[in-house]
């Protein structure tokens, strides 16, 4: 197993917009496989390289019975209807806030091995697609939540006991929606 440390919000990786894959090597297995290992032992439902310092576009996702990984991935939303429920993150342990996301969509990249992969989904599916193609571009779940939400999410986060510690230091625990539901 290669779980690897999980970077914590305020770590410049994880605002930093992650660089195209252009080596699907032996390497990008090894990256796929570690991302893979971690979401797992972290009991997450999405995980993106940047979370474990890797400033890579590449994302693994285990929920609503789907379960693989996307490589330069981009998303098309399909229809107008949105959703409004609780999201988390591995990179804020311990935290959820209400956040709107789209309700459809249909995601495409490639694999580790260079083949073109397309994913579509609904509900968690949709939002974890959604969530972990944010990380790649520096975007965290909590700049989509409303100014109120996302003022009283940063103080909260600031007055977190791992808030400053650094990643190797913080076991993380399964968060109630991106560290469960499968």
């Amino acid at each position: 197993m290669a779980v690897q440390p999980i970077r914590l919000f305020g770590d410049p990786v994880l605002r930093t917009r992650a660089s195209e894959v252009v080596d699907f090597d032996k390497e990008l297995r090894k990256l796929v496989k570690d991302l893979w290992d971690t979401m797992e032992d972290d009991g997450g439902v999405g995980l993106a390289a940047p979370q474990i310092g890797v400033s890579l576009r590449v994302f693994t996702y285990h929920c609503d019975g789907f379960a693989g990984h996307l490589v330069n991935p981009s998303f098309d939303v399909v229809g107008d209807q949105t959703q409004d429920g609780p999201e988390g993150c591995l990179s804020i342990p311990g935290m959820s806030w209400n956040c709107t996301r789209h309700l459809h969509v249909v995601a495409r990249g490639w694999n580790m091995h260079g083949e073109p992969v397309e994913v579509e989904g609904s509900q968690l599916l949709a939002r974890c697609i959604q969530h972990e193609t944010d990380h790649l571009d520096g975007v965290l779940f909590v700049d989509r939540l409303d100014a109120l939400t996302r003022k009283a999410a940063l103080r909260a986060i600031r007055e977190a006991e791992w808030f400053g510690e650094p990643a190797p230091l913080v076991k993380q625990s399964p968060h109630p929606l991106f560290g469960k539901a499968r």
